[in-house]
């Protein structure tokens, strides 16, 4: 993989892995329009640290303020408070795909990752789903509010995210809005339940990289990958919390069913293939 490529992959990486328009869908349907070589596992591993990078740094004071909860939850043996319950209830929606990631991934991949009308589809679908949802959500429950039997909901439907064109932060952003919670709300939680995910999926493919060495001539891309990753993750994340406080998520939706769409009458009709 060249540097332009890694650093438009990154961008890409960055921007739709929060925003809820799916970036496995991007990253596989971009270089399969433009004809660009598969990236391969060391640009997996710089995506995927790339984005835990955006989010580990924009939310670090949560992330302190959750570690000394944990341990103070543990020390007092309570969970009284909603921020002693928190950590609790991001481990709770983590655990589902954590497992079924671990299970299926593979599988999953391999059914859609040649199907380029099949992720098209799934774009269209789940985007016009995200768009009911924000519609037609109650929108008054806020993060403190928040059940187990909310968490582990969110954490069942993030399930979903392994197929590509869903998008992690797109499906369970609209899990929380089914569920009654404020944008902002469902915003932040999809986030912080990320960061286990991220964080445990960018580990797991470096220590299986490190083992079979970096490929000649990959660990500048790998850099240049990080780099913008982390870069446009981190504007993303600050810009959609802004956006979501007085704004509906029509243009995600609108995005998704416009892309999608296009993707399919040019595929049906023979023009991409």
């Amino acid at each position: 993989m060249n540097m332009f490529h890694a650093a438009v992959l990154g961008a890409i990486q960055g921007f739709a892995e929060v925003l809820p328009i799916s970036s496995s869908a991007h990253l596989i349907l971009i270089p399969w329009l433009l004809k660009w070589p598969e990236s391969g596992l060391t640009f997996d591993v710089a995506l995927h640290l790339g984005t835990f990078l955006a989010l580990s740094l924009y939310f670090w004071r949560d992330i302190v303020e959750m570690t000394f909860a944990f341990f103070d939850a543990i020390s007092a043996r309570s969970l009284n408070t909603p921020a002693r319950r928190l950590p609790f209830l991001i481990i709770a929606a983590t655990v589902p795909a954590a497992v079924v990631g671990k299970l299926f991934e593979n599988q999953i991949e391999a059914i859609f990752r040649s199907n380029p009308l099949l992720i098209a589809s799934v774009l269209v679908g789940f985007g016009l789903l995200l768009g009911l949802t924000d519609m037609f959500g109650r929108k008054h429950l806020v993060l403190d509010e928040i059940k187990p039997a909310s968490a582990l909901t969110v954490g069942l439907m993030q399930c979903l995210a392994l197929i590509p064109g869903v998008s992690r932060s797109g499906i369970t952003i609209t899990a929380a809005l089914m569920l009654g919670f404020t944008r902002e709300s469902a915003a932040r939680f999809s986030f912080l339940i990320s960061l286990p995910i991220v964080a445990g999926a960018a580990l797991l493919k470096t220590v299986h990289l490190f083992k079979h060495g970096i490929p000649a001539g990959e660990g500048v891309p790998m850099l240049v990958g990080i780099v913008f990753s982390a870069v446009t993750g981190y504007i993303s994340v600050a810009f959609l919390l802004r956006f979501v406080q007085k704004k509906s998520l029509a243009p995600f939706v609108w995005y998704r069913v416009i892309v999608g769409g296009g993707l399919i009458v040019a595929i049906l009709s023979g023009f991409k293939g």
